[in-house]
């Protein structure tokens, strides 16, 4: 007879439990939300920014998030105030814009989790099924589709990780040392 608890994952640890959820929000979303935030003096009221785009609140809210996760925008008494990191992202050039973001994306700790998590397996890969799983392991309230396509967009936008829809793989583009 085998034991019950056979399939149930393991606890987290104490650094897993750190993990935070991505807003299921693309990067080029945030950026666009930067710089209107930016023709507004860098100060726009929620719902004003919602009708103006004609955006669903909802969506709108994703995207906010996102950047408030980036530390790009702050939302204090629901306005979107953008933070000097935010300015400075929109001020720069393509690619300084793209290596601000990237250092905040590989900072956050689920991108810490799957970069610990692929360099320790051999080829430095995981399936689809693996990843979801492990999603699911370290985020069990999380809907596990959002946030592996955000973990894989935001992950190959920022060069932590390559994905071929061929093989189904998401690859550490560079093994930890």
């Amino acid at each position: 007879m085998e034991p019950e608890n056979q399939n149930v994952p393991a606890t987290p640890s104490p650094e897993e439990t750190a993990v935070v959820p991505l807003p299921p929000a693309g990067i080029s979303k945030i950026l666009g939300l930067l710089e209107i935030v930016d023709d507004h003096g860098g100060k726009e009221d929620i719902y004003k920014l919602a009708r103006e785009l004609r955006d669903s609140f909802g969506e709108l809210i994703i995207i906010i998030k996102g950047a408030e996760v980036l530390g790009l925008v702050d939302t204090p008494g629901g306005d979107v105030v953008l933070q000097p990191l935010g300015k400075r992202v929109i001020e720069t050039p393509i690619n300084e814009k793209k290596r601000l973001i990237a250092e905040r994306i590989a900072g956050l700790p689920l991108f810490a989790h799957f970069r610990r998590y692929l360099a320790g397996r051999e080829d430095h890969a995981a399936s689809r099924s693996e990843v979801l799983e492990e999603i699911g392991r370290i985020l069990p309230t999380e809907r596990l589709k959002p946030q592996y396509d955000a973990l894989v967009n935001w992950g190959r936008y920022a060069e932590i990780f390559t994905y071929s829809r061929d093989e189904d793989k998401l690859r550490l583009v560079k093994p930890l040392a």
